[in-house]
C-alpha cells in the first residue's frame, strides 16, 4: 500500500549516478532523471548528469566533504519527505550506488516512516568502475575468491570496527571506500594480522572521470602511494590487483570509440 506521498502525487526515488562519467548512468536512471520536480544531490554528482534534469528542476547540493556537510543526513532526511508531501517527485541523486556505503538505507527508512513512496535505482559503484579502467578483476579465479567492500571511516570519524584477521586473508580482493586519508592505520591493520606486505595493491582517484589518476603499488606502499592523492579515492588490496594498468585508459577508450563512429 502506498503512503501519503504517494497518494499526493509525490514519491522518492534514490538514484545511484554511477561513479561520474555519465556514460555509466542507467537508462532507468536517466528516465527518472528526466521527470524530476526536485533534484537533491550529491558533491560528487558530475555536471553532465545534472544536466540531464529538466531545466525547470529545483537543483539542491547537499554536498558532504570532510568535516564539512552542509546539511546533516536529518536535515536531507525530512527535506526529502517534505517535498514529496507537497506531491514532488523527488529525485534523490547519489554518487555510485545508493546502497554502497551511500546512506541510501537511512533515507528509505525515513521515507517509510513518513508514509512516503521511495524507490530504489541502483548505480555502477566505484569500486567496479575503477577496477574496470585499471584492467583489474575484483574477482579472479586464480588469486581473488572474494571480494569484500569495507568503509575507511565510521559513522563516529572514528577506524572502523572490522574483522581485520579475516580480511588479511589471502587470494581476495579487500576494497576501502573513503580510505584515503586513512591508508596508514588500514595498512598497519591489514600487515598486522599476517597480509603480505607485497601484497597487490591499486589506488584509484576519481574513478571513470576525465581526471582519473591510477597508482599501482603494494600494501607494504599504500602510505606512501596514498600521499600523492587528495581527491575521491578507493584504496584496493589483493592478488588480482597484479594486473592492474597504470595509462591514459580512458582517453584511448573514448578514441577507439570516435573512431568507430566515424
Amino acid at each position: 500500500m502506498l503512503g501519503q506521498g504517494s497518494r499526493s502525487g509525490g514519491a522518492v526515488w534514490l538514484v545511484g549516478a554511477g561513479p561520474g562519467d555519465p556514460e555509466l548512468l542507467t537508462l532507468k536512471a536517466l528516465k527518472i532523471l528526466q521527470i524530476a520536480d526536485v533534484l537533491v544531490h550529491d558533491g560528487l554528482v558530475s555536471d553532465e548528469i545534472l544536466e540531464l534534469a529538466p531545466s525547470h528542476a529545483r537543483r539542491i547540493s547537499v554536498a558532504k566533504r570532510k568535516s564539512r556537510h552542509s546539511y546533516s543526513q536529518d536535515e536531507i532526511n525530512r527535506m526529502l519527505v517534505a517535498f514529496a508531501l507537497e506531491g514532488l517527485k523527488v529525485v534523490r541523486l547519489k554518487g555510485g550506488d545508493p546502497f554502497i556505503f551511500g546512506r541510501g538505507g537511512e533515507e528509505l527508512e525515513a521515507c517509510r516512516a513518513a508514509g512516503v513512496d521511495c524507490q530504489i535505482i541502483p548505480g555502477v559503484t566505484a569500486a567496479l568502475a575503477a577496477a574496470a579502467s585499471a584492467g583489474a578483476p575484483l574477482t579472479h579465479r586464480g588469486s581473488a575468491q572474494a571480494v569484500t567492500f569495507v568503509t575507511g571511516h565510521a559513522s563516529t570519524g572514528a577506524e572502523p570496527d572490522l574483522d581485520w584477521e579475516s580480511l588479511a586473508k589471502a587470494n581476495q580482493t579487500v576494497v576501502i571506500y573513503m580510505g584515503l586519508s586513512q591508508a596508514a592505520p588500514i595498512a598497519a591493520r591489514l600487515l598486522g594480522a599476517g597480509r603480505a606486505g607485497s601484497t597487490p595493491a591499486l589506488i584509484v582517484e576519481n574513478a571513470s572521470r576525465k581526471d582519473e589518476r591510477r597508482v599501482v603499488t603494494t600494501l607494504a606502499g599504500l602510505v606512501e602511494a596514498a600521499a600523492s592523492l587528495s581527491g575521491p579515492a578507493l584504496l584496493i588490496v589483493g592478488e588480482a590487483m597484479a594486473l592492474a594498468q597504470v595509462g591514459e585508459g580512458r582517453e584511448v577508450v573514448e578514441t577507439l570509440i570516435q573512431k568507430v563512429r566515424a
